[in-house]
């Protein structure tokens, strides 16, 4: 599993354990109970065999386990799989923020103010942001992420930004091609030469995924095709934030690299919305910077019912989404997006398992890990029902209870 839990696997392969008396137990298995994509099982129970799932069923049909733990009635859900965040940064960028909710539009650009005090930042200083980030996820039921560079714009910068990153993940994503720095204003040119040279020379090494920000601002779509396609000749696996702040190639180009995802897909031509539905490219919706940025919201119901497969992750970043919490995006994507509450889990849990290609999380189904939450309440609906209230109550990764 790619997140790393302070406990040891060898803490949680010392003893079985049964959640019993579960409300409702969402599997993601359409196997499984009502045949839904949530494949829920009502009256649940599930059994942890060291960090995977060992059996889920009816819970007077639990088999004997060494500990046994009663949910009292509330629902379970595989641990969120947030497969977009960029939480290797330093300073602040409130005034910001402050300024655009006070009527002043969101551009690329802001990203430069988080460049220069990321760059300013000791290594200490941004794995202490990191992990302050990562547990304010955790407390609220996210158990897999993946998390980019991006903020260092130097060889030196995004190098060190991917190392800290993978100290606590596997998914680390290469993105020298956030923005054009400062320093690179006149020879953009130049700078993705060092992107797609020396810089990922560097970076390779401690990445999984390359990204690039193909935007009017940004990087066009020749120049988002050179990075992706030097990362690939690297072993890295492209992934794409397209189509945020306007048309562009970005979905096209993600889904002639076999990108792994799309991210954004706000602005999509209907043949955009063929090429995602008729590939492997999953289109990951971040309805947090739509929030933060009041943008247009992608039309999630338009490429759900073309088939399109869809994530849901939070793009936490200083910016443009400062919000760690997949319940909020959920909730969000649910009101203002035209998601069902159903679709908005799946998208949030197996969805961005799928935008990883991963089959071993966002699912509790016998053989994946055991990364699960308890809601306090009866239903995962109530995610987007109750709005802002925490009731991610426990939290297990890789069979550990963490919460």
């Amino acid at each position: 599993m790619p997140t790393r839990s302070p406990a040891t696997p060898e803490d949680a392969m010392s003893s079985t354990t049964v959640i019993t008396n579960i409300a409702s137990l969402v599997t993601n298995d359409p196997s499984l109970g009502d045949g839904s994509p949530l494949g829920l099982i009502r009256d649940a129970a599930v059994v942890v065999d060291g960090d995977r799932i060992a059996w889920t069923g009816a819970s007077d049909k639990a088999p004997a386990a060494d500990n046994r733990v009663d949910a009292g009635g509330r629902a379970v859900i595989p641990g969120f799989v947030d497969s977009h965040s960029h939480l290797v940064f330093a300073g602040d960028r409130t005034e910001e923020f402050n300024a655009r909710m006070s009527g002043r539009g969101y551009t690329a650009g802001g990203i430069r103010t988080t460049v220069a005090a990321t760059r300013a930042a000791d290594d200490a200083a941004l794995e202490r942001n990191l992990t302050h980030y990562l547990a304010e996820a955790l407390r609220q039921g996210t158990t897999t992420f993946e998390t980019k560079s991006g903020y260092g714009l130097t060889v030196e910068d995004e190098a060190r930004a991917l190392r800290i990153a993978a100290a606590h993940t596997d998914e680390v994503t290469y993105l020298g091609a956030h923005i054009v720095p400062p320093d690179h204003a006149d020879d953009p040119a130049g700078y993705v030469a060092l992107v797609t040279g020396e810089m990922l020379d560097a970076c390779a090494p401690y990445a999984r995924w390359v990204d690039v920000f193909c935007e009017k601002g940004a990087f066009d779509g020749d120049q988002a095709r050179a990075i992706l396609t030097a990362g690939k000749a690297k072993g890295l696996h492209p992934r794409v934030h397209a189509n945020q702040l306007s048309y562009g190639p970005g979905v096209q180009l993600a889904v002639e690299l076999d990108a792994a995802s799309a991210d954004h897909c706000t602005h999509l031509t209907d043949a955009d919305v063929d090429a995602l539905a008729n590939s492997r490219t999953v289109a990951t919706l971040l309805p947090g910077a739509e929030f933060s940025t009041r943008a247009e919201w992608p039309d999630a119901r338009r490429i759900l019912d073309a088939g399109v497969t869809v994530a849901l992750s939070t793009d936490c970043n200083p910016g443009s989404s400062f919000t760690s919490s997949v319940p909020f995006c959920i909730a969000l994507a649910v009101r203002d997006m035209r998601m069902t509450p159903d679709e908005a889990l799946w998208s949030a849990t197996a969805g961005g398992a799928a935008a990883l290609r991963r089959d071993d999380v966002g699912r509790l189904t016998p053989g994946a890990f055991a990364d699960l939450a308890l809601l306090d309440a009866p239903s995962h609906v109530h995610l987007a029902y109750r709005p802002g209230v925490p009731l991610v109550s426990r939290v297990w990764r890789r069979g550990v209870p963490v919460r």
